[in-house]
């Protein structure tokens, strides 16, 4: 019998990335693709594989633990890859109770739903909670890294949110023996990311000239990751990883803000045949955001040496192939900047 995989937050932006991976490379597995289609979510994110024989979308919310419980009884998962939640910072401060709800409440509802199903009988299960690298706080020691041991210490209420449901499924784990395993990941970049993030959101200023707003002096710190490698790591630790462990996803590859803004500006003249220097112009410092966190960096070193896994792009490659998609793809671009795409969709699919 075929494995079933549901997946959460599948037409969202890793999720869409993981759902294309696990449907093209096991067509022997059912991939079921759950999402509530919120403003996030989109699923002409995945027109390519909408057909596909082992893949079924089915809209429904994970606050709803009568239909998530329901769900699990008809369809008997064999595992569940974990991505739906509310991510952007900046929304999670203006109403940090819509991340609670969906990020912590949600969380714990597939997990009791998967507790109920499953029984007890965990034989070819497994639980895979996808987190941030956020929930430890920010890094001040330049030669620090953030590794699985490091003490949590969340400073937002989207970080706070992740950090609660970090701890539920720990707690699930060691008190129900359920079969768990959990990644923290830094920032992903690449096609379909949804324009509020920092990188799509400046390919799409630098095109439309508005201005590029840079917090405070653009000093902070992240990471950055290819999106196909974040879903290729998800692969490998759900196929590999030990019940019980956290594996931190990285592209050892830090980048200031506003160096990654002045990069992207470079790229975007070239592309666009502008004059060198001409988007730069449209940077602009805006107040910072409250309880900033200055600097993340994995050590994706557990992942490396234990499953084999490493970043298959530098960071340059992969910028360049994202502004591309991005430039190529511009009826996707207007569609989701108009939000067009929501009423399209909504039309489509009731709720359960």
């Amino acid at each position: 019998m075929a494995k079933k995989i549901l997946i959460t937050g599948g037409a969202g932006f890793i999720g869409s990335h993981v759902v294309r991976l696990f449907v093209a490379k096991y067509p022997d597995y059912q991939i079921f693709n759950l999402d509530k289609l919120t403003y996030a979510g989109n699923l002409a994110n995945l027109t390519d594989i909408e057909d596909a024989p082992n893949y079924t979308f089915v809209k429904g919310d994970i606050t709803d633990a009568a239909f998530l419980d329901q769900l699990f009884q008809e369809q008997n998962f064999d595992g569940v890859i974990h991505l739906a939640a509310e991510s952007h910072v900046d929304r999670s401060i203006t109403d940090p109770m819509a991340f609670v709800m969906t990020n912590v409440v949600g969380t714990v509802n597939l997990l009791n739903a998967a507790k109920n199903s499953w029984q007890s009988d965990f034989s070819g299960k497994r639980f895979y909670h996808v987190s941030t690298d956020e929930v430890y706080g920010s890094l001040h020691n330049p030669e620090d890294f953030f590794v699985e041991t490091t003490p949590y210490d969340p400073q937002s209420p989207y970080s706070a949110s992740k950090a609660a449901s970090d701890h539920f499924v720990r707690a699930y784990g060691n008190t129900y023996k359920l079969p768990v395993v959990l990644s923290n990941c830094s920032n992903n970049y690449g096609p379909n990311h949804f324009p509020e993030k920092l990188i799509p959101l400046m390919i799409h200023n630098i095109q439309t000239n508005k201005p590029l707003p840079v917090y405070g002096k653009g000093e902070n710190v992240r990471d950055w990751l290819y999106v196909i490698d974040h879903a290729r790591a998800i692969d490998t630790i759900y196929h590999n990883g030990k019940n019980g462990d956290t594996y931190n996803i990285g592209g050892f590859n830090e980048w200031k803000n506003i160096d990654l803004v002045n990069l992207l500006c470079s790229i975007m003249d070239r592309k666009l045949g502008r004059p060198e220097g001409t988007s730069a112009q449209l940077i602009t410092y805006v107040t910072d955001r409250a309880g900033h966190d200055l600097r993340y960096a994995i050590d994706a070193s557990k992942l490396m040496n234990e499953l084999g896994w490493k970043p298959s792009l530098q960071f340059e490659e992969g910028l360049e192939k994202t502004v591309d998609w991005f430039l190529a793809n511009q009826d996707w671009l207007e569609n989701v900047t108009s939000g067009a795409y929501q009423k399209y969709y909504d039309s489509m699919y009731e709720n359960r």
